[in-house]
This record gives C-alpha cells, sequence and structure tokens, in this order.
C-alpha cells in the first residue's frame, strides 16, 4: 500500500514558509525620526546614519524568532514521523500552536512595540497562514493513512 506521499510534500511546504517567515524581513516600521526594519530577531535602524544617529539593533525579539523557528523545526521534524501515526499527527498540532503563536507574536509586536510608529508589512506576512493550510491539509492526509491502515488490520 502506497501510503504518506502527500503529507511529506505538504510539511515540508509548511517549514519552508515558516522558514521563510523567520529568516526575511517582515516589514518596516516608520516613525517621525526614523525607520526601522521588522525582523523575526528584532527591529533595527533602517539605512545608514551620517550624522551620528544611532545605528544597529533597537530591540531585540529573540523570543518570537525561537518560536518562529521552533515551529519550522516541528514541521520538518514531523515528516519523518510517518512510522508512528498517532504521534505524527500531535507534532503536527503543537506546530499548528507554533504557528498560531508565532502569528500572533508577529502582530503585536508590529503594532505595538514602538509607539507612535506605523507598520508597513511585507508579503512575508501571509506565509503562516499557508503554513497553517498545509498542515491542515496535511492533517487530513494523515488521518486519511490512519483510517486506511485500520480497514486493513481489520481485514486480518
Amino acid at each position: 500500500m502506497v501510503i504518506q506521499r502527500w503529507q511529506s510534500l505538504l510539511l515540508l511546504v509548511a517549514a519552508v514558509m515558516m522558514g521563510v517567515f523567520t529568516f526575511c524581513s517582515l516589514g518596516q516600521v516608520t516613525t517621525t525620526d526614523f525607520t526601522f526594519n521588522f525582523t523575526s530577531m528584532g527591529f533595527t535602524y533602517e539605512g545608514e546614519a551620517t550624522d551620528g544617529a544611532p545605528t544597529g539593533a533597537y530591540m531585540s525579539t529573540w523570543f518570537f524568532f525561537v518560536v518562529s523557528l521552533t515551529s519550522a523545526v516541528l514541521l520538518l521534524i514531523d515528516i519523518f514521523l510517518y512510522g508512528n501515526l498517532p504521534l505524527q499527527k500531535k507534532v503536527a498540532w503543537l506546530g499548528i500552536l507554533f504557528i498560531v503563536g508565532a502569528s500572533s507574536i508577529a502582530a503585536t509586536l508590529g503594532y505595538t512595540a514602538i509607539p507612535g510608529g506605523t507598520i508597513g508589512w511585507s508579503t512575508v506576512i501571509i506565509c503562516p497562514l499557508l503554513a497553517l493550510a498545509a498542515t491542515l491539509f496535511a492533517l487530513n492526509r494523515i488521518q486519511s493513512d490512519h483510517n486506511k491502515l485500520r480497514s486493513v488490520d481489520r481485514i486480518r
């Protein structure tokens, strides 16, 4: 019986989407004085200061980076758990929890971290939504495989 193909591909797509979300720029926060680049690792000043203005990191958000990277790693590990379908489903649900957590943290930081700033989101912000959809479809395929294996066990 051929099983375990589509969910591997879907989980790989979800892991790649969360990897892109983790390592790419999520947007820019603009204030009256500065423009900040927003990534999962924090807020940094944009551009090179020639007049002695501050440069480098403004605020570090290591907790956001850890949650986002953990979701990508969990989804990647989940691909190789095909031998134990109940564990694979549990890890997929845990991955979904981390995806939702990373999205919530991104929204909260984007809108509240820098007072008086307005955020312009990049298109990378839709990656968690795509990862969530791919993981839910993968869970559907995992359940389908689980049902197939149970029906074969009933026949024996």
